[in-house]
């Protein structure tokens, strides 16, 4: 397994890592023993970076990942969590976070995680779930090096959803470690420019920004929940369709436009759409640890057969590019 070096922090995760969401949903509502199976065949084949958060089942994810790694016992895995405050909690930020915490790492049954990720979107201005940039900087950092100093946390990080301008002047703030950024075939926004009219949040060659300041990318949303798969059907343990993050408006939509980049598989650039997709993920050095969901073990096989053929070479890139065009000007 391909180690990379994750931002500033000099830790060295795998470049696959194993997400313990809903959407998948084996950590959340999986079989014990195939979630026992599952993780320890993971760590196994090189795996040492595993994803989870208080939100993943109401906790029930990572109390499954805890009883996991206490079993196992594993050298050298790395856990991240995440928090994310409740709109009534916004005049109590810090209060909430370090409440929160105590909760995951309870489940967890550890003293300290090595990433803590703000859950919350962040805006301009804040309101609803979202927090404002001033929250973030003012409220939320603080609070997260309290944290730190107290062990409870080795690094910080947030998911890098919200208003585009917004999550560019947190990450050029370099007070954190770590961002959770979306990026697949149907956006690769956070690598390069958008065609005009393109139908997805522009997330304005975000990698530019962590890069500059030495923060850590956690690939996620690289099967666009599924979508980039081709197909509407889900495993029965799977989360229902999610809500679109970054792309089209509608899980349909994102499905139609993914079944349009089948050429790749057609033309044998990839054995399936759900490789392709994998592989054109990690085809980015700013990439550091990318993030699959899986309802089934065989689904981790997939995903690690995946990986370990390398990314996708430079003439697929091009052909995918010149399929994305044809989106352009369409609804989003």
């Amino acid at each position: 397994m391909q180690l990379r070096v994750f931002g500033r922090t000099g830790m060295q995760l795998s470049v696959l890592g194993f997400g313990c969401g809903a959407v998948g949903g084996l950590m959340v509502r999986g079989d014990p023993a195939d979630q026992e199976r599952t993780v320890a065949r993971a760590i196994a084949a090189g795996v040492n970076y595993f994803d989870t958060a208080v939100l993943y089942g109401n906790g029930d994810s990572e109390n499954n990942l805890g009883r996991v790694l206490q079993k196992l016992k594993p050298a050298g895995v790395a856990v991240g969590t995440k928090v994310r405050v409740p709109p009534e909690e916004v005049g109590r930020i810090a209060n909430a976070i370090t409440m929160s915490l105590e909760g995951s790492l309870a489940r967890l049954r550890l003293e300290r995680v090595d990433i803590l990720h703000l859950h919350n979107p962040i805006t301009g201005t804040g309101g609803g779930s979202a927090l404002s940039v001033r929250q973030v900087l003012d409220d939320v950092v603080p609070a997260f090096e309290r944290l730190r100093q107290q062990g409870k946390i080795r690094f910080s990080g947030i998911s890098a959803l919200g208003d585009t301008t917004a999550l560019h002047q947190v990450i050029d703030a370099r007070a954190f470690d770590s961002a959770q950024v979306v990026y697949n075939m149907l956006n690769p926004s956070a690598a390069e420019e958008l065609p005009i009219n393109y139908p997805a949040q522009d997330y304005g060659r975000l990698f530019d920004s962590t890069k500059a300041a030495g923060v850590g990318v956690v690939g996620i949303r690289a099967l666009a929940g599924g979508a980039l798969s081709g197909s509407a059907e889900r495993h029965p343990i799977a989360g229902a369709a999610p809500e679109p993050i970054g792309s089209a408006m509608s899980y349909d939509a994102d499905i139609d436009r993914a079944r349009r980049l089948l050429p790749l598989v057609e033309e044998g650039f990839a054995a399936s759409l759900t490789e392709a997709a994998t592989r054109f993920a990690l085809s980015h050095p700013a990439m550091g640890t990318l993030l699959v969901g899986m309802a089934t073990p065989q689904q981790f096989e997939d995903a690690l057969a995946a990986v370990q053929k390398g990314p996708l070479p430079g003439a697929a890139l091009e052909r995918l590019s010149v399929l994305r065009q044809a989106f352009s000007g369409e609804a989003r």
